[in-house]
C-alpha cells in the first residue's frame, strides 16, 4: 500500500474505539508516520466525529478526540473548491449519499487516492460500480 488515502469518518471511528478493522487504520497511520504513504481526511467528515462524539460524551472529550486527530500525520482538508463541489454534487444526485459520504469519495476520485471507509450501506454499492478506489475495512 502506498499513494494517498482519505479516511471517512467511520473509518476514524473504528480506529478510534478498536472496533473491527482498526487494524487496517492503524497499518495506515503508522506507514503514514513512517512516510510511506498520504493520509487526508475533509474537515467535513472530522464534523462527524466532533459532533458524534459530542453529543455522546460531551465538548472536553470531543475537543481532546480532535486534538488527538491533529497530533496524527493526516492532513485535513479545509477547502471545498469547485471541483470537489461539483463531484460531490454528482455523486449525491447519482447515488443518494450522504454529503459528508459524498465529499470524501469526491476527493477519493480528484486525489486518484483510495477511501478508507466501513461504510458498506452507503459505499459498497459504489465500490461494485467501480467508481473510485475504496477500501472497506469491514
Amino acid at each position: 500500500m502506498s499513494g494517498t488515502y482519505i479516511l471517512d469518518a467511520c473509518a476514524l471511528i473504528a480506529c478510534m474505539l478498536g472496533e473491527h478493522g482498526h487494524e487496517i487504520v492503524e497499518d495506515l497511520l503508522s506507514r503514514a508516520y513512517a512516510g510511506e504513504l498520504s493520509l487526508k481526511m475533509n474537515i467535513i467528515n472530522l464534523m462527524e466525529v466532533y459532533y458524534g462524539v459530542f453529543r455522546t460524551a460531551g465538548s472536553r472529550v470531543a475537543n481532546e478526540v480532535i486534538a488527538e486527530v491533529e497530533r496524527n500525520p493526516i492532513l485535513i482538508t479545509t477547502c471545498i473548491s469547485k471541483s470537489l463541489f461539483l463531484e460531490a454534487g454528482k455523486l449525491k444526485a447519482a447515488y443518494r449519499i450522504s454529503l459528508a459520504d459524498a465529499i470524501a469519495l469526491a476527493e477519493a476520485i480528484i486525489e486518484n487516492a483510495t477511501l478508507v471507509t466501513s461504510d458498506h450501506h452507503e459505499l459498497g454499492v459504489i465500490d461494485e460500480d467501480d467508481v473510485a478506489q475504496i477500501l472497506l475495512i469491514r
